[in-house]
């Protein structure tokens, strides 16, 4: 990270005030200028990191967070993956009773849920205990939530939101890295050129297409970052893409750079049901986008972790 700071500190801040963000302040949110839409504000929940499971009564918890969602009502709920818990190295069988978990949360939040796929949703792809991989790894995450693919895009209130698939499976050492393919990438050219110009852009992916939770020695490893990322912001280069959120990282963290802002969304399992993770509560983030301006403010919903 840059300046020194240590990570257990609110990474968002540090990396808002040194990006000399026009019109940001802190008072337990932050507030910065953007061209939106002109049809109204448009209220958004983000949630990333679930990790659902049985365990460290985790389905207590998922059920005290869309609680606390519900209480916002919200226009959308947006969510950037890693619904469950280990299903990239697991079997199909073993991962049902969480899938269930996860989907009883989903049902419980009021409103429209759309999510990106992050590792731990493939199932079985790459099984840790020698069984078969499956030949869709994706196709418990579709199934569960009514899904023809796992990246599309929609309207609302004047803002055009792009859902991104950023999981490639490599095996060895990482199992997988962040990566958005060739047919991915056509179909997102595709989707853009429809776009009128200066239309409002908002992006969700699970693997970060850009952080600075890394420190400045070392690159981040390709399975904790989106690695071309330059190929896929180049797309949206003529474009008005107003935020790009995103999880993976289990931390907040606000970024902006050329008029774009990235935000890593914590995680509602905060570090794996043990905690915070590295300063960052169990929470999830609250987002209005008006006209001339986007507020933001991250809400813890009250989580302690518990014992097994």
């Amino acid at each position: 990270m840059g300046a020194g700071l240590p990570r257990r500190r609110f990474l968002g801040a540090a990396a808002c005030l040194a990006a000399g963000l026009p019109g940001c302040s802190w008072s337990g949110g932050f507030t910065w200028s953007a061209q939106g839409a002109d049809k109204g504000p448009l209220r958004i929940l983000f949630f990333t990191d679930v990790h659902a499971q049985l365990e460290r009564a985790a389905p207590i918890a998922m059920a005290q967070a869309a609680e606390a969602m519900n209480a916002e009502s919200a226009d959308l709920v947006l969510a950037s993956g890693d619904l469950i818990q280990g299903g990239l190295d697991s079997p199909e069988v073993d991962m049902a009773p969480r899938w269930d978990a996860y989907m009883a949360m989903h049902r419980a939040i009021r409103g429209e849920v759309h999510a990106a796929i992050g590792n731990h949703d493939l199932v079985a792809a790459l099984p840790e205990d020698g069984s078969p991989p499956s030949p869709d790894p994706r196709a418990t995450f579709r199934e569960r939530l009514g899904l023809e693919r796992t990246y599309y895009a929609f309207d609302a209130l004047g803002y055009h939101i792009v859902i991104l698939d950023s999981i490639d499976v490599i095996g060895g050492a990482e199992m997988y890295r962040g990566f958005i393919g060739p047919e991915q990438l056509d179909w997102l050219t595709a989707d853009l050129a429809r776009l009128a110009k200066g239309t409002p852009i908002v992006c969700v992916l699970h693997l970060p297409m850009l952080t600075g939770f890394f420190g400045a020695t070392a690159p981040a490893p390709a399975n904790r970052v989106l690695v071309n990322n330059r190929e896929v912001l180049a797309l949206f280069r003529e474009h008005n893409l107003q935020l790009v959120l995103q999880g993976h990282l289990h931390v907040k963290e606000l970024i902006r750079w050329r008029e774009t802002t990235f935000l890593t969304g914590g995680a509602i399992c905060g570090g794996w049901w043990r905690g915070p993770y590295k300063g960052t509560e169990e929470g999830f983030n609250r987002l209005t986008l008006h006209r001339d301006r986007v507020e933001w403010d991250y809400i813890d919903y009250g989580w302690e972790a518990r014992e097994e």
